[in-house]
């Protein structure tokens, strides 16, 4: 059975060591346990930390070790982390965590939500000293709150709700169930002075939204705004023994009628909330004051209303009057206009429970579960700030990225960063490369570069640009990476300036891009004696959308094996054998075909290292790592594309060190394959160094300049089967002639060095620092313009087929309809 918690031995204040083998030691501070399961949300856990260790949450950072790794530093950044955390640490009882964060709790810096139950206990104090005490002593507590709620932990279940909201800062936070959501106006004045002015106020209220309004004269109805109650702390029901659903039904009767008395105007208002709340209608406190208190129906004509006051000689709040009945039908609801902040605590919700979610997603659920309609704009907007308080503003985060480029080259010695802004402190370009991506690729990956590049899908359109290399088992293994405001020659061009200075070889390298990226021209002007190539799959599907008829034999379907076959041959005949099988298909694919430059995509031509043979998709891990953060702004942008590679970059060599072979998985495996074919074959010597090897046919094998007739061992940089059959019949090691770049040895090494987070947070700098400090805004890049309809058209033409006869070859009818006579 799965382990149900795992004890989170929390660490805060000491200081990391690095001893001699790089491994890091953590010394110091003071230690608590929390228990958490696999249900516990990351906010939730990060809140109690705060709590605990009196730090201002929005600089609180949680990190952790993998299980066996003392070098790398993984951070805790949402609950997916934390998910995997747990997932880690296996049938572990406790694990290690390091909490970094600046001094100072403060609940009304703490963003919005409604609490929860989180799954996390409390336990007694464990000095740093003695932190290897039983940590399974634990004190359960109240349920801790989400991330972005402010409530005590403790809760006093003997309070009203006046004296709790009373000891709390108003602010916007709700949140309700499915059904029978409630909104309702009312007036929040506790102030024993009664005023004039119009204002509002916030109260909380447990799953409801409040209307305030503070007049003497009545507004016209489509002014009536929307201001947020706060959560009461539910002292009349236990939120754990019912629903929320059933809490909200047994408000309906906290109003009965006239003669009904309060302790005062606070409790009063407090249960004509609740009332409104589960009869769904809003309504306007026309008089409101620590005497008195009317509230009318916010539907124009409405009979429905209210008053009480206070009762000096009975010491009561009194109902004096009031009308039950509704006139309006329920108008009041659908009158109702939600204020920004209670949609941003509601849209807050779901983007904790799904941090993709679309604008029509979110308010097809807001329509069904509060019955209230919203509009594209308004609920995108709702989105822009509302992870604006989850993740951190967008413009704030270009401020930061000086500090942080130092910070990351301060944690990766060796790391190349470069950070480029306009003459108008725009942000333009940055450049990321970490040594421990430099070292691998220097010392254990082929001199093999893939450029590409992928949308961020963010705010301000940024692109991201890639250099990616292969490692021994043909994985991916990324080189370096450049956020810029557009993609065009000049930031490709920088781009290749940079990683050339990053990786700083005399080695001929060979570049694969997309050819439609034009950048065969800047990559031979940067990088001197290099090879450039084109991505064998756009090309295909280039080739594919460009194709026209007549089709004959068996038609389009067969073009691209065809297409394959003569990229893939080492073969100078066979390359045109095969493109002679493409002209018989369709001349005019033909003629697309060879005005592109055989040698920068066929192994027949090409003079670099052969790449065609790859078939892992280079960007897909990029987008998919995309996926996931294309919302944070964009240091956590960044941060998390280093996260993910420090996790790739462990994994592996991780899964490295329990290899037993010679050959990475991959190139092993298909060694085998080859070892097996070679027992059918018959070595004849023609010299010392070559040899004749007979099957179906007679190949020449050249031992001493690895090369084979059949040229496989050129292609693979493995020794063919042909080549396998020598090396048995003369005694000799067949690993000896493998390339070196297949080697486990080789593999250890790309992955032998770690990748450190930026373990500091950031302090804002003071006015005289500030000044000296380059200032980072967010760039001007418009929106990607779209593709016009007069091309749409075209090319949809383009596209269609023309239709051929297979009896006559004639074009625009099939054999079906043909009068041909033959």
């Amino acid at each position: 059975m799965p382990r149900k918690k795992l004890i989170l031995i929390c660490q805060f204040g000491g200081e990391f060591v690095t001893s001699d083998d790089g491994c890091l030691t953590y010394t110091g501070g003071e230690a608590q346990a929390l228990d958490i399961n696999h249900e516990t949300i990351f906010h939730d856990l990060r809140l109690e930390m705060a709590k605990m260790f009196n730090l201002e949450y929005k600089s609180l950072s949680i990190k952790y070790f993998l299980p066996g790794n003392r070098q790398t530093l993984i951070t805790l950044a949402n609950d997916k982390d934390l998910k995997r955390m747990y997932d880690f640490h296996g049938d572990s009882v406790t694990a290690d965590v390091f909490v970094l964060g600046r001094e100072g709790f403060n609940p009304e810096d703490l963003p919005m939500h409604a609490s929860r139950p989180s799954g996390i206990k409390l336990a007694k104090t464990v000095p740093a000293s003695v932190a290897s005490q039983d940590p399974t002593d634990t004190l359960s507590v109240a349920p801790a709150d989400d991330a972005n709620t402010h409530l005590s932990v403790t809760l006093d279940m003997n309070a009203t709700p006046a004296d709790t909201v009373k000891k709390r800062r108003r602010t916007a936070s709700w949140k309700v169930g499915a059904s029978d959501p409630a909104i309702v106006a009312v007036t929040d004045k506790v102030k024993e002075t009664r005023k004039s002015a119009s204002r509002k106020k916030s109260f909380r209220n447990h799953g409801a939204a409040a209307l305030v309004v503070e007049e003497e004269q009545q507004p016209m109805q489509s002014d009536v705004p929307w201001v947020d109650i706060s959560l009461y702390s539910s002292t009349d029901v236990n939120s754990k023994d019912i629903s929320l659903e059933e809490m909200v039904a047994s408000w309906k009767d906290g109003i009965v009628g006239v003669g009904q008395e309060f302790k005062n105007v606070v409790e009063f208002r407090d249960a004509l909330q609740k009332y409104a709340i589960a009869h769904r209608f809003v309504y306007r406190l026309k008089k409101n004051d620590t005497n008195r208190a009317s509230g009318v129906c916010v539907a124009e004509g409405c009979s429905w209303s209210i008053h009480a006051s206070w009762v000096p000689s009975d010491q009561v709040f009194r109902i004096k009057k009031m009308n039950k009945a509704h006139t309006c039908g329920g108008e009041s609801w659908k009158a109702a206009h939600p204020a920004k902040s209670w949609l941003v605590s509601v849209i807050k919700d779901r983007l904790r429970d799904s941090p993709h979610r679309k604008p029509k997603d979110i308010a097809t659920c807001i329509l069904k579960d509060f019955g209230i309609e919203l509009n594209y704009t308004q609920v995108w907007r709702g989105i822009e700030e509302a992870r604006k308080q989850l993740q951190g503003s967008y413009k704030e985060a270009y401020a930061q990225l000086p500090w942080f480029c130092d910070k990351m080259v301060e944690a990766n010695p060796g790391s190349s960063v470069e950070l480029f802004i306009d003459d108008d402190s725009k942000f333009q370009r940055l450049f990321v490369s970490f040594h421990a991506s430099i070292h691998g690729f220097k010392n254990g990956c082929r001199p093999l570069l893939f450029l590409d590049s992928a949308s961020l899908k963010s705010k301000y359109h940024e692109v991201l640009l890639t250099a990616t290399a292969l490692d021994g088992d043909d994985s991916a293994f990324p080189v370096a990476f450049a956020i810029v405001d557009i993609e065009n020659d000049n930031n490709w061009h920088w781009f290749l300036e940079q990683l050339r200075s990053a990786i700083s070889t005399s080695q001929s390298l060979t570049f694969v891009s997309d050819k439609e990226k034009g950048l065969l021209k800047s990559v031979l002007e940067v990088f001197e004696n290099a090879h450039h190539g084109y991505s064998i799959y756009p090309l295909l599907d280039d080739f594919m959308r460009n194709l026209r008829g007549p089709f004959h034999g068996d038609g389009k379907a067969a073009l691209p094996a065809s297409f394959f076959a003569a990229a893939h041959t080492v073969r100078f005949d066979s390359f045109k054998m095969f493109t002679e099988q493409i002209k018989q298909v369709s001349s005019k694919a033909y003629d697309w075909l060879m005005q592109i430059e055989p040698e920068c995509w066929t192994n027949a031509f090409f003079k670099g290292e052969i790449y065609n043979q790859i078939t892992v998709n280079i960007v897909e891990l990029y987008t998919n790592w995309i996926e996931e953060v294309w919302e944070l702004p964009i240091i956590r942008k960044v941060e998390a594309l280093g996260c993910k590679m420090m996790e790739l970059m462990d994994k592996r060599e991780m899964d490295s060190n329990g290899w037993t072979t010679n050959l990475a998985p991959s190139k092993e495996k298909k060694l085998q394959e080859e070892t097996l074919k070679a027992q059918a074959f018959k070595v004849l010597f023609s010299s010392d160094t070559v040899f004749e090897v007979h099957g179906d046919s007679i190949f020449v094998v050249d031992i001493v300049t690895r090369d084979c007739s059949c040229m496989e061992w050129a292609l693979t940089g493995l020794p063919c089967c042909h080549a396998i059959a020598v090396f048995n019949r003369i005694g000799r090691s067949v690993y000896d002639y493998c390339s070196k770049y297949y080697t486990v040895d080789s593999y250890r090494s790309t992955y032998s060095k770690s990748i450190n987070p930026v373990l500091d947070i950031f302090e804002p700098l003071g006015e005289e620092d500030a000044s000296e400090v380059r200032q980072v805004l967010p760039p001007t890049t418009p929106r990607p313009p779209t593709q016009p309809k007069e091309k749409q058209y075209k090319r949809k033409r383009e596209l269609k087929r023309v239709m051929t006869c297979t009896r006559c070859k004639g074009e625009g009818h099939n054999k079906a309809t043909c009068k041909e006579t033959l």
